[in-house]
């Protein structure tokens, strides 16, 4: 979605008025985004231009795995008891 002209003019004010008021400030969120900047770079040189997936999402998914793993084992373990269970009766 796009800004109004009366929205961005409001935003340059804002800026403006920000810049005046705080140079510090403005150092320090131009520090920041070269950082960032310098960051990104980096990781797209070390990655080929691919992106890592995130933490969070490597230990989701494995937490999925563990999770189906374990189910299926214990419906292993229950239908091999139950076919126990059934031979043995069936065998007296």
């Amino acid at each position: 979605m796009a800004w109004s002209q009366d929205e961005e003019r409001l935003l340059a004010q804002i800026e403006q008025h920000l810049v005046d008021d705080d140079p510090r400030l403005v150092a320090r969120l131009e520090s920041f985004n070269e950082r960032v900047r310098r960051s990104e770079a980096r990781s797209k040189e070390a990655h080929g231009g691919r992106r890592r997936p995130r933490r969070s999402t490597v230990i989701i998914l494995i937490s999925w795995l563990l999770i189906a793993t374990l189910v299926a084992t214990l419906l292993i373990m229950i239908l091999r008891h139950e076919a126990a269970a059934m031979a043995l009766a069936t065998a007296f």
